[in-house]
């Protein structure tokens, strides 16, 4: 069947294993979305006066656990066993859902609440994140893996184009106390998935070898690969200064357009429909190549420009359809790329790797784009993401000039370029 049709998108769902844990987490998922709304809303609106830099500390702290413990949660996803990881931690994740609903529901929460159960769900989230992202590789057929990749981001993002708009709802209805409750018994439905699948039919994989240097063999394979170096450090400048969206979007929100929770919902809604688009057009493809992640930086940052001086909030989220659209199709194709171009036994360390870059360089960029909200308002800090784009884009410029005899061509009647068949 071709890949551009129906059943070629979704062809990793004829797969009955990955079909039963999609279900589950995506239930699971918009619980997740909900539960980042509901909780950006309660530190920048409850528990401080607009504070942007607040908002940067929590993500910060939500995400920088990743940073420190990659080599542990990495090498744990390829020596383990996977199922029993996710059963775990989504445990431990609707543990700490319920406190937090719980303190915010009997008035006793404050700040520093937030940061130390922002700080815990990362710690749990860092071993979490690897073990969910490879185990589509175990379920799935080798053909079938970058598609049962960007099916996993359609749902992630399908799920943030929906728990948003419900969050704002309930937010403005009842609290931010019970998003943070119906998040934990969300989990329930990830949980149920996880104790059905049918581990006998999953691929028998290499398991990883308990060395004194096996912690950091992921450093060590992606230092002399130049391809994975090129495209994580795109994904470093992207994720570190262009991927802040609770900041750029909650700040626009309530600092430029000046409107409620029910729009800052809704607009975080827009940007998801623009990742599910972004992740189904990956979905489509049967291998994604670098010269694609060089078109996605160009978009994004064109998009993060347009963002920037878009006068109303209408417009403003049209631009972020546009930016998710490129977001999605960069980070995904990125995953992809490196699932597939890496030995097996080691695609739990490389992804781990993925992972602190997007998840464990939020804690540099937040806290600076937040500032730069606080002091020279949020535009400045769009423009920042857009700045990152085109950096990422030169980056991906050069390496494919120096390694891939890629060749541009910049006329006044337009820009070609050449690059060799079958190349990245």
């Amino acid at each position: 069947m071709s890949d551009g049709n129906v059943g070629g998108t979704f062809r990793s769902l004829r797969n009955a294993n990955y079909r039963l844990w999609a279900t589950g987490a995506f239930v699971s998922n918009i619980g997740t979305w909900m539960q980042r709304i509901a909780q950006d809303w309660l530190v920048l609106t409850l528990l401080t006066h607009n504070s942007a830099a607040a908002v940067g500390i929590v993500m910060a702290l939500q995400f920088g656990p990743q940073a420190f413990l990659f080599p542990l949660t990495g090498f744990a996803a390829d020596y383990f066993n996977r199922k029993k990881i996710l059963v775990v931690t989504q445990c431990l994740m609707a543990a700490l859902a319920l406190g937090l609903g719980l303190l915010t529901l009997t008035g006793l929460v404050q700040l520093w609440h937030v940061y130390v159960f922002a700080l815990l769900l990362g710690c749990v989230t860092a071993f979490d994140a690897p073990a969910r992202q490879t185990l589509v590789s175990d379920m799935v057929p080798e053909e079938y893996l970058s598609n049962a990749v960007a099916l996993n981001a359609t749902s992630f993002n399908a799920a943030r184009m929906i728990g948003p708009a419900i969050a704002g709802l309930l937010i403005a209805a009842v609290g931010c106390g019970w998003v943070f409750l119906i998040n934990a018994l969300s989990f329930v439905a990830v949980l149920g998935s996880l104790t059905r699948l049918r581990i006998d039919e999953f691929n028998q994989r290499d398991k990883a070898v308990r060395t004194s240097g096996s912690l950091i063999d992921g450093l060590r394979y992606v230092w002399r690969r130049p391809d994975l170096k090129t495209a994580l450090l795109m994904l470093f400048l992207i994720s570190t200064f262009g991927l802040n969206f609770p900041i750029f979007i909650s700040t626009m929100t309530v600092s430029t357009f000046h409107i409620g929770s029910e729009h800052f919902g809704a607009l975080m809604s827009m940007m998801a429909v623009g990742s599910v688009v972004g992740a189904l057009l990956a979905a489509k493809r049967e291998k994604p190549r670098l010269i694609l992640l060089l078109a996605a930086a160009a978009l994004f940052a064109v998009g993060c420009t347009l963002a920037a001086i878009m006068p109303n909030y209408i417009w403003f989220g049209a631009m972020l359809v546009l930016i998710g659209v490129a977001a999605q199709t960069f980070t995904t194709s990125t995953n992809s790329l490196m699932q597939l171009s890496v030995e097996p036994a080691m695609r739990g360390r490389v992804i781990a790797i993925f992972l602190l870059i997007v998840q464990g360089c939020t804690p540099i960029g937040a806290p600076i784009l937040g500032w730069i909200a606080d002091q020279f308002g949020p535009r400045w800090a769009l423009g920042v993401g857009a700045l990152s784009g085109f950096v990422a884009l030169l980056v991906g410029i050069h390496y494919m000039m120096k390694y891939r005899n890629f060749q541009l061509f910049i006329r006044l009647n337009g820009i070609r370029w050449k690059v060799d068949k079958n190349e990245y």
